[in-house]
């Protein structure tokens, strides 16, 4: 069910990648998984005071599905049946065009959810490839729906992610077509300091698990113009990178960042 398969071909982009991603492998059952003890709880899950809403989705939870660096939690066109949420770890989503070319169109990291795209015509819309040795909880869709039926606050949480996901890619609309090149660097920085923040880790120091590649791809640059930009802010006194390491100086300043910098 899980063999090596090939990504489909779709079409044109910036990145190319000569390796296609491989489908994981390895599926662990964890029967008494507790979303209690998970590191994302507070973002996948409801809140922590609704023991009933945590017991059922719990239960709903059917095993942790590790993947491997580089490998594809799922592909485009495989057929929609569960909900990820990241347990550890990182994962880029991609589309991929006929060529072979990727466009990265988001990062997901702990507490996201992955999956979503599959919702509206049964079969996932991208490609979602691990960018480092990741893990996902896994919960059918088909059981949450029922979930959802009984508990409300299941109900409000997927609404909530379903919402969110609208939200995001309206940002992206907005990062692409209006922002100068500083300025979508700056906000991608800021955007993972607070998502980090969120989690309840450091806002000012984290590691970069993409490349400036990708995140040249996923914001529409070059790899020397996002090298460019990350020195400009390192000149200004906004940040200190040391390879993937990224230490925010003035996280306000990162955010205000406004300029008419070239793309």
């Amino acid at each position: 069910m899980l063999d090596t398969a090939e990504r489909p071909e779709l079409s044109g982009s910036v990145v190319s990648f000569e390796q296609p991603a491989i489908r994981a492998r390895v599926t662990r059952q964890v029967p008494d998984t507790e979303c209690r003890s998970c590191a994302m709880a507070r973002m996948c899950a409801v809140r922590c005071e609704d023991t009933q809403a945590l017991e059922r989705l719990n239960d709903a939870v059917q095993c942790v599905r590790t993947v491997k660096q580089g490998h594809a939690l799922y592909l485009a066109g495989d057929d929609f049946r569960s909900i990820y949420a990241v347990r550890a770890g990182s994962f880029k989503t991609v589309v991929r065009h006929r060529e072979g070319h990727e466009q990265v169109t988001g990062f997901a990291i702990v507490g996201d959810t992955l999956g979503i795209d599959g919702i509206a015509g049964g079969q996932h819309a991208c490609e979602v490839v691990a960018l480092e040795d990741s893990s996902v909880c896994v919960m059918p869709f088909s059981l949450l729906e029922v979930l959802a039926r009984e508990v409300k606050a299941i109900q409000r949480h997927i609404h909530h992610l379903l919402g969110a996901e609208i939200v995001r890619e309206s940002s992206l609309m907005m990062l692409l077509g209006t922002m100068t090149a500083e300025e979508r660097v700056a906000t991608f920085l800021a955007d993972l300091s607070q998502r980090w923040q969120a989690r309840g880790y450091s806002a000012a120091a984290f590691t970069l698990k993409m490349t400036r590649a990708e995140i040249g791809n996923y914001l529409g640059l070059k790899l020397e113009t996002v090298s460019r930009m990350m020195t400009k802010l390192h000149k200004s006194g906004l940040i200190e990178p040391h390879g993937k390491e990224i230490r925010i100086l003035d996280l306000d300043g990162l955010r205000n960042v406004t300029t008419a910098g070239d793309a």
